[in-house]
């Protein structure tokens, strides 16, 4: 068996968003909303600030693992300068001990956050790495198919466009806040009612609220759309209220609330599934602390019989919705430049992204060892080396000395250890 993480190759991509998509640039209420200045677009308070990275983790036979996520040049730094050093001569099947070299080694200032999402990536990267060993789908190697296809619904600002595509679902952006008042709450029912009227009323329609409500305007607004159908209402609050969940829960027990995406631990996890006052939960596997830590939640969310629908990230999430029973579909990003079409989820970074067609992905697409993508070799990859510790073109040299005509960093040689670099890219992805 291969050793693993001989080598960790880190591509970092600045997600900059020159070329925004709709899906960001879209209005909806945000935790930020309650400043009018933040209130047009979410790039304006920051979200795309730290932008995406990617890892690559080479065993001692070769064969290389990859994934990216988020997190941008500051990943790269705590990959390098903290993680690395529980990979190197590992072995890759060790994926629970590994996480939890990592997880505790960096309690004292992770637990959530950007330390969990950098875990994430790399623990990515390892499944990568086993699945490309084995010679099989990611898929098969933590359950097998339970299913031929796998159904989406499409998150994005066209409910007509995601229902002409064959979703069987839309989920729209609430564009109001809490601090815009009657008159705002007013103006987001109506917005509703019109994409309730747009797509007929058996066409399932779920409203993404970011995080940003509160108990009473949660239980108001809810109460205003009864009439519309609403399929569920999403991130109303904030993980963390799970009180807050409990008290609009029991205002209205007959309506679905959903939230996960912004839950960073099997800790958290427990709180908000142990209530049973979530009907759905929707962890980030590009988040969450990768796939290692995702089928811990899902095991515990499955023995309160509450199903696992995941927020985004593509291929990573396929290969854990088909290999679980209690995930009945998956969400798919409409990040098309209109919001009409359907487009890899990352952009160019792979040649070969699977994408559902007609609101379905036939499992048999998935069947290519690991998570079955191949990098773009056009993709514009700085490695991190530049980007932690840039050579200066002029070095200084001490006062009567020469400059150095040239400045090379080396590192003591190790076996089965290949290297570890990263690099940054223009990348339309986003933190949805």
């Amino acid at each position: 068996m291969s050793k693993a993480a001989t080598g960790t190759k880190i591509p970092i991509f600045n997600s900059s968003l020159a070329n925004a998509t709709r899906l960001i640039d879209t209005p909806i209420s945000t935790p930020m909303s309650r400043w009018e200045k933040y209130r047009a677009s979410r790039t304006s308070w920051g979200i795309n600030v730290l932008g995406s990275f990617c890892v690559e983790i080479e065993g001692s036979d070769g064969t290389v693992g990859f994934a990216t996520g988020f997190g941008g040049p500051p990943a790269c730094w705590l990959v390098h300068q903290h993680f690395e050093r529980f990979l190197i001569g590992a072995d890759p099947r060790d994926t629970n001990h590994l996480f939890e070299q990592m997880y505790r080694g960096s309690m004292f200032y992770g637990r959530k956050g950007l330390p969990v999402a950098v875990i994430s990536v790399i623990d990515l990267a390892l499944w990568d790495l086993l699945g490309k060993i084995r010679n099989e789908p990611v898929y098969k190697l933590i359950g097998g198919a339970t299913r031929d296809r796998l159904e989406f619904y499409c998150t994005g600002p066209e409910p007509t466009a995601a229902k002409a595509m064959g979703f069987w679902g839309a989920k729209v952006p609430l564009p109001y806040c809490p601090e815009e008042g009657h008159k705002g709450l007013k103006k987001n029912v109506e917005f509703l009612r019109k994409h309730r009227e747009s797509v007929g009323d058996d066409f399932p329609l779920m409203v993404d609220c970011y995080m940003s409500l509160n108990v009473p305007y949660t239980i108001e607004i809810a109460k205003a759309c009864l009439d519309l159908n609403i399929n569920w209402w999403e991130e109303c609050l904030s993980p963390d209220d799970t009180d807050g969940f409990a008290q609009i829960k029991r205002a209205h027990p007959q309506i679905k609330f959903t939230t996960g995406e912004h839950e960073y631990s099997r800790y958290g996890f427990r709180k908000l599934i142990e209530g049973r006052n979530l009907d759905i939960i929707q962890p980030d596997v590009m988040w969450l602390g990768g796939l290692t830590e995702l089928l811990k939640v899902s095991a515990m969310a499955a023995a309160y019989d509450i199903p696992v629908v995941p927020h985004a990230s593509g291929p990573y999430s396929y290969h854990f919705v088909v290999s679980q029973t209690n995930c009945p579909f998956q969400e798919y990003l409409a990040n098309s430049p209109d919001g009409k079409s359907v487009l890899p989820v990352f952009g160019d970074l792979f040649l070969d992204e699977p994408i559902p067609t007609k609101g379905y992905l036939d499992v048999s697409q998935l069947d290519k060892p690991g998570f079955g993508l191949t990098l773009n070799p056009a993709a514009r990859l700085i490695p991190a080396q530049y980007l932690l510790t840039p050579n200066p073109e002029r070095p200084l040299g001490q006062p009567g000395t020469a400059a150095p005509k040239k400045i090379e960093a080396k590192t003591e040689e190790k076996p089965e250890v290949n290297g570890i670099v990263a690099g940054i890219k223009d990348l339309a992805t986003s933190s949805v």
